[in-house]
């Protein structure tokens, strides 16, 4: 693990004031907010670094807690020590256990995000990657919001409390799990605070990005002579019309009745739907027959 210089970061001083590190803060974040630099992976990863360094040097006491590191970490680099035999454990062993906890705790569920290097000052050393995250991480504060399959092709609301006040947040249709809406300037000092999306699963449907399959259970007569079938939608139920000789397993795209794509929530992707064939277990006496008479002929 690498120690982190949070004050050449932000490019101030070790004894750079509260607005100092403020004032150095609000420039670096607006010239590297991912609004004003997008697809920049660099940008974003800088933004994620100028994010964390203000989280631990606006406050005093991870402040002094962070300072007390640095200094133990230059004694060990005068002294000829390399970055890499740095021993992390035998440093915090000597600190006081109480004040490390869940960074959950600390920053609410906006903990993830933040590098393991914060996560082991200030928290469990939890690694960032176990947050699912499939969007773009711009290590801003974070809340996480669970919302149902049917909520996730509506869209919905959430409400959540921040710097004691609370706010409904529109989720907008279309969103998956490790989705990421943005709040602007609902966190401390003005920063953004993003809810990161768990859809509950659906038993019905099976999800490839707007792509929606599923199945529909249908007699074999139906698959013979043709027919119907009844199809759920996440919108209702809609007869699918099968023509004689189907096969088993055939699938039918419906087009226009899968997930809202999350940019363009008025389009939307296809339904793809598997015939299951269901056997009759017994047959009457004429059935029989018939079924008999109908094999002994020749296709």
């Amino acid at each position: 693990m690498d120690y982190k210089d949070y004050y050449k970061i932000l490019g101030v001083d070790r004894k750079a004031s509260a607005d100092d590190i403020r004032s150095a803060y609000r420039k670096l974040a607006m010239k590297y907010h991912p609004d004003k630099n997008p697809g920049d992976k660099k940008a974003e990863d800088k933004f994620k670094d100028i994010n964390e360094a203000y989280q631990v040097l606006s406050d005093d006491q991870k402040r002094a807690r962070y300072d007390q590191l640095g200094s133990a970490y230059s004694n060990f680099r005068t002294s000829g020590g390399r970055p890499g035999d740095f021993q992390w454990d035998d440093w915090f062993q000597q600190q006081n256990a109480g004040q490390r906890g869940n960074v959950d705790d600390i920053f609410g569920s906006g903990g993830g995000g933040f590098s393991d290097f914060f996560r082991t000052i200030f928290g469990e050393a939890v690694r960032s990657s176990a947050r699912g995250q499939s969007m773009q991480d711009v290590g801003g504060y974070q809340q996480d919001a669970t919302i149902s399959f049917q909520e996730a092709y509506e869209g919905t609301t959430r409400q959540v409390q921040t710097n004691g006040r609370k706010l409904q947040v529109r989720i907008p249709a279309g969103v998956k799990t490790g989705s990421k809406v943005r709040v602007a300037g609902a966190g401390p000092e003005g920063t953004d605070l993003y809810l990161v999306i768990h859809v509950e699963d659906e038993n019905r449907f099976e999800r490839d990005g707007s792509d929606l399959t599923t199945t529909s259970t249908v007699s074999v007569f139906t698959l013979i002579l043709g027919g119907e079938a009844d199809v759920d939608t996440p919108n209702g139920t809609v007869k699918l019309t099968i023509p004689a000789g189907t096969q088993p397993e055939q699938v039918f795209r419906l087009g226009g009745r899968g997930m809202p794509h999350l940019k363009s929530p008025g389009t939307k992707g296809d339904l793809y739907v598997k015939l299951k064939v269901q056997i009759p277990k017994y047959l009457s006496s004429k059935q029989r027959d018939l079924i008999e008479e109908a094999s002994r002929i020749k296709f």
